[in-house]
């Protein structure tokens, strides 16, 4: 299998700044972003005492989409102005991070889409409700974590589905979140992960945190305290990848459309570090 990346990029400044500069494909002065949409949704699943809502920015770039999610209100209408029919560069220096993010979502798929010839491992995800697919998800993220029962996993993005999933796999975890709050069973949740992690054995990520700026001093962390770090990643889906081996230990990929999105079969693609670094 052919390697997801052929150049290490160690920071996420390093790797926004090569993507600038075309080191990693074609210049980004030269391709233009023709959609920008956001999606919004409200969810209470069957059975569950408390929902939540989402809110994605997403950038389509010819056949890509590139996504981050915001917190819903957040971001400002200008913002969809602001992206369609402009050159990625441009969008790369936006004053918005989501913007940013987005658009190297958008490029980097867009240069090595998620297919096994760049690393990734296609996993079904079947039709049914949103909490069949939501717990699906779940069981294809939980399995990368790849630790020992009794293990102490920091959650970083708070998902119901994946505490259930690491309850049923015997591993203990803290949930965190920068809205705080409790979970669905009452558990109080963090706010502070950094704080956190050094009480735990493993950590399970949210690719929102690429957005809030919170991934880089997680991902050196992980690499500091040789921590497995696992990402879920609706947002940086193509980005995430790039760090395989420089702290992050796998990725569950998950482009536009999102599982919440369809009650067909979906797809999420697994990547795995192979070792030695990229």
């Amino acid at each position: 299998m052919t390697a997801v990346r052929a150049a290490p990029c160690r920071t996420y400044d390093d790797l926004i700044a090569r993507a600038r500069a075309g080191d990693l494909g074609p210049d980004p002065r030269t391709l233009r972003v023709a959609v920008a949409f956001t999606t919004r949704q409200a969810v209470r699943h069957h059975g569950r005492g408390t929902g939540y809502r989402n809110e994605v920015l997403s950038l389509r770039l010819a056949e890509s989409v590139g996504s981050c999610a915001v917190e819903p209100g957040e971001l400002p209408d200008s913002a969809l102005d602001d992206c369609a029919g402009v050159d990625v560069a441009r969008l790369l220096d936006h004053p918005l991070p989501a913007v940013r993010v987005a658009a190297l979502d958008a490029y980097l798929m867009h240069l090595a889409p998620h297919t096994p010839e760049h690393g990734a491992q296609p996993v079904t995800l079947c039709a049914g409700s949103s909490l069949e697919k939501s717990r699906a998800r779940a069981a294809a993220v939980v399995e990368l974590l790849d630790v020992p029962a009794g293990s102490r996993v920091l959650v970083v993005g708070v998902v119901n589905s994946l505490l259930e999933a690491l309850r049923s796999r015997g591993l203990r975890y803290v949930p965190c979140d920068l809205k705080g709050g409790v979970t669905e069973w009452g558990e109080p949740v963090v706010t502070d992960a950094l704080a956190a992690a050094g009480s735990c054995d493993a950590l399970l990520v949210s690719g929102m945190t690429l957005g809030n700026g919170t991934f880089e001093p997680l991902r050196e962390h992980a690499l500091r305290h040789g921590s497995r770090l696992v990402m879920f990643a609706q947002t940086g889906s193509a980005v995430l990848p790039r760090f395989l081996g420089h702290g992050v230990s796998a990725v569950c990929a998950e482009p536009y459309p999102f599982f919440w999105l369809d009650g067909g079969p979906g797809v999420v693609h697994r990547y795995r570090d192979s070792g030695g670094g990229r």
